[in-house]
């Protein structure tokens, strides 16, 4: 056996297969495919980004400068339970189990959805606080508009307890851009916040504190339907806007902690997995070209990830154990340096401990069972993701010039101008979503009509607290502001107080970019049947009339009773049915409602017009068929059947006709 310079054997893992190229591989597509065009095995991005079936790998590829190969990326855990005594056991769980940061969520925060943290005096942040021990865990405080008042907070705490703020690993979500977003406003102008930062990067420097400061969040976008590139995009504008700013508050003095090392990127990472892992690295070569731009240190981003909130399900929750693992896979081998999970009931409520338990789990089996941490970027030379990675780069990179021509991020967003790019994409993606060309499993696709329930938490709506105090604090300067605000907070003020006592700016604002999940219009079908049920006591039900065979119907019958049940419809399938009195008979015995042929092209060819003819005697109010038969649309309308259902039809609208039809009310699909 061959040996290496150390003198330790060298396995040939690939020495007993026999080698392939790109010509074997054709050869054996073309037999699969037996005279069809190799076009259909491409597709397409919804930017429409090119996707190849086959790539070649690159051997000349080079890992990306990101975390360290043999450094574990930090498992965040989100707490976000109002009542704090429970938050602070929670946070103790999260971190006695294998979690070594905190993903702190204020009730402020745009990603709160009803709940978040609220402590409102530096007595509450010590009970929330009470046995965690600040210098040695990672903390991102997450708390929308209040994130500096809430950091504000936990300094002081730090400062109560003794503690070297340059040991704290805090990181800061300062996001005005990303708050005007979710908000519909924010407090100023950029500029006119200009001077707050500097004053904050000031003191931060006199204490030592070495920590990201303000964040450009990608899950916003994403959160409202953009596509990997714009999100991408949109990010770095972002970044760049807080870059600009760091630098000019910075004020260019030695000893500083260089202003690139300030910022912090957050992406989503969704179950699309050679997207996200191309999505990581590509925002690290955006990054690297912005700092080369602008004369600045070549320093690795800090990229934090969240699971996806748009691919999270309310029905059937468990699928979303598969969903987030997938993603969190991704994330890691992206490179991400921090990753949350969210709880797979997180669109449910504030999940409970088992809920939190499989999340966190889920990072700690990929990293000590899996040990996806241990290589620096492997993804390195794989043809597809290298290939993506240039194409998401190169988009993205369109995108953001587009942006700054248009006067930056902010300008572009007021203007309308990113909201109108997102929502193309997103109603191409709904419209995907509507024919099932991109399902979402256990709802448009395999529903479960008699899944497990899952538990959350219930909670009280977030107390934010009143000001009861008139503050009077000095303007921005060199660090004196933040070090009233943290003193002020050490002596018992509220977070009210400090909220109120900022300094009035001229308030900007713009139309909201909201979040949604995809799976919502589907969720909507499921919730009027359930209301249905609670009105009438029973489930609108459908009789799958299977005709012939076994053979000729076994397929367009599990094919319908999955789109009947997509909708929250009941499927009965019946006996094999051969004439018109037998599904006469089919379905005066069952407790349908309407009913759905379901056979071959050529039986329906001899008798889907006389079996249509006789369910509509028998009291079928209305009659659909599985299948799109050819040159027999007339007739089968002459015998009653109003609809023909198929892979590729709209199966959103269809099922929401057939909701009409049967006199279920639609709910709200839409969703804060």
């Amino acid at each position: 056996m061959e040996k290496n310079a150390e003198g330790s054997d060298v396995i040939e893992l690939a020495g007993g297969f026999a080698a392939a190229g790109e010509a074997e591989w054709m050869a054996a597509v073309e037999a699969v495919l037996k005279g069809r065009s190799f076009d259909r095995l491409r597709s397409s991005t919804y930017e429409g980004l090119p996707i190849e079936p086959l790539y070649r790998g690159r051997r000349d590829a080079e890992a990306l400068a990101g975390r360290t190969a043999g450094l574990s990326w930090t498992v965040m855990a989100r707490v976000e339970h109002p009542e704090l005594g429970e938050a602070n056991k929670m946070m103790l769980e999260e971190l006695e189990n294998g979690a070594s940061g905190i993903d702190l969520v204020f009730a402020s925060s745009k990603h709160a959805r009803g709940a978040g943290l609220a402590p409102d005096t530096i007595d509450d942040m010590e009970r929330l606080f009470d046995g965690v021990y600040l210098d040695l865990m990672t903390f991102r405080l997450d708390g929308g508009y209040q994130t500096r008042i809430a950091f504000s907070m936990l300094l002081a705490l730090a400062e109560k307890r003794g503690l070297d703020a340059a040991k704290l690993d805090l990181r800061a979500v300062i996001d005005p851009l990303g708050s005007l977003a979710a908000n519909g406003w924010i407090s100023g102008s950029l500029e006119a916040m200009a001077p707050r930062l500097r004053d904050l990067i000031h003191f931060c420097e006199d204490i030592g504190f070495k920590g990201p400061l303000t964040c450009a969040d990608g899950r916003v976008w994403h959160a409202a339907g953009a596509s990997e590139a714009q999100e991408l995009a949109y990010t770095l504008a972002s970044a760049v806007v807080y870059l600009r700013m760091l630098v000019d508050a910075d004020g260019q003095r030695d000893g500083t902690v260089p202003p690139q090392k300030r910022v912090e990127v957050v992406l989503a990472a969704d179950a699309d997995q050679f997207a996200t892992i191309a999505k990581l690295r590509a925002m690290r070569k955006l990054w690297a070209r912005v700092l080369d731009a602008s004369g600045l240190e070549q320093t690795p981003l800090v990229i934090h990830t969240e699971t996806a909130w748009r691919m999270m399900t309310k029905r059937d929750p468990w699928v979303n154990m598969l969903r987030t693992t997938v993603a969190a896979f991704a994330a890691g081998v992206g490179g991400a340096d921090s990753v949350t999970v969210l709880p797979f009931t997180e669109a449910l409520g504030v999940p409970d401990e088992f809920a939190r338990r499989i999340a966190r789990n889920t990072q700690t089996i990929l990293l000590e069972e899996s040990n996806l941490y241990r290589v620096a970027d492997p993804a390195a030379g794989s043809g597809t993701v290298e290939a993506l990675t240039d194409k998401l780069a190169g988009e993205a990179w369109k995108l953001f010039r587009a942006t700054e021509k248009a006067g930056g991020i902010l300008n572009a967003y007021c203007s309308g101008s990113v909201q109108a790019v997102i929502d193309k994409t997103r109603t191409a993606r709904a419209k995907a979503i509507a024919k099932r060309r991109e399902p979402l499993t256990g709802t448009s696709s395999f529903p479960n009509l008699t899944e497990k329930p899952v538990s959350v938490l219930k909670v009280s709506e977030p107390d934010i607290g009143r000001s009861s105090a008139d503050i009077v604090l000095p303007p921005p300067g060199e660090g004196e502001l933040t070090r009233v605000l943290v003193n002020k907070a050490a002596s018992g003020a509220t977070v009210a107080d400090l909220a109120r006592a900022r300094d009035v700016l001229q308030r900007v604002e713009a139309s909201v970019l909201k979040p949604y999940r995809v799976a919502a219009p589907f969720e909507a079908l499921r919730d009027a049947c359930d209301a249905y049920h609670e009105m009438h006591g029973r489930w609108p039900t459908v009789l799958l009339a299977n005709i012939g065979r076994v053979s000729d119907f076994t397929a367009r019958s599990t094919w319908a009773k999955n789109f009947f049940e997509a909708g929250g419809i009941t499927a009965q399938p019946s006996e094999a049915l051969t004439d018109g009195e037998s599904a006469e008979y089919a379905f005066r015995e069952a407790t349908a409602d309407i009913a759905c042929l379901c056979s071959s092209d050529e039986v329906y060819a001899d008798l889907a017009a006389e079996m249509a003819s006789a369910l509509r005697q028998a009291g079928a109010s209305h009659i659909y068929i599985a299948g799109k038969p050819a040159d027999a649309e007339d007739a089968l309308a002459a015998a009653g059947v109003e609809m023909a259902l198929y892979e590729g039809c709209d199966v959103l609208t269809a099922l929401q006709a057939i909701h009409d039809n049967l006199g279920v009310r639609e709910l709200d699909g839409e969703e804060d």
